[in-house]
């Protein structure tokens, strides 16, 4: 679980955006607690967020168990459809090339992402798929809000990864 020090302070919060990837960003703690790469996402629809995610990639032992895809499939499920016209995914990273394809076909209206993902960001870090002109549907992007927070549990799930991996050997 989170402590409250891993979520900005209130008084940062200033627009719903931002108070929409707080929630995503409990999520990403969420995932942190059971030892899943932390990613969180929510789907927003008419102000409200009608499904959550978190990265289940080890817990359900499945590749494409990433936060934005069970996201997308439980805001499918709250809606009775797969057409996500007038909804926003927040994801605290930057999607990656299979998440961003789910976006795109599940026509998800605008997406909201955090902290880059230099090794397969799908919005520019490694390819930008959301520039190419689709012939049915364009997503309105909104890159890097909150960055240093949702940086956070990737960097320190991965620092503890390293020092799990140091343990034991005396050379380190």
């Amino acid at each position: 679980m989170h402590q409250g020090s891993d979520l900005p302070p209130r008084e940062l919060i200033t627009s719903d955006d931002e108070r929409f990837m707080v929630e995503a960003l409990k999520e990403a703690w969420e995932a942190f607690s059971a030892d899943e790469v932390p990613v969180g996402a929510v789907m927003v629809f008419d102000g409200k967020v009608i499904a959550r995610g978190r990265n289940q990639v080890e817990l359900l032992q499945d590749a494409t168990a990433h936060a934005e895809m069970v996201t997308v499939g439980s805001a499918s499920q709250a809606l009775g459809g797969w057409r996500l016209e007038g909804c926003t995914l927040y994801s605290t990273l930057e999607p990656c090339i299979m998440c961003a394809g789910a976006l795109l076909l599940s026509r998800v209206s605008r997406l909201v992402w955090g902290a880059p993902d230099i090794r397969h960001g799908a919005n520019g870090s490694l390819v930008d798929l959301f520039a190419i002109k689709h012939p049915m549907h364009t997503i309105s992007v909104t890159p890097r809000l909150l960055t240093e927070w949702c940086a956070k549990p990737l960097q320190r799930f991965f620092q503890k990864r390293r020092l799990d991996s140091n343990e034991g050997c005396p050379l380190l």
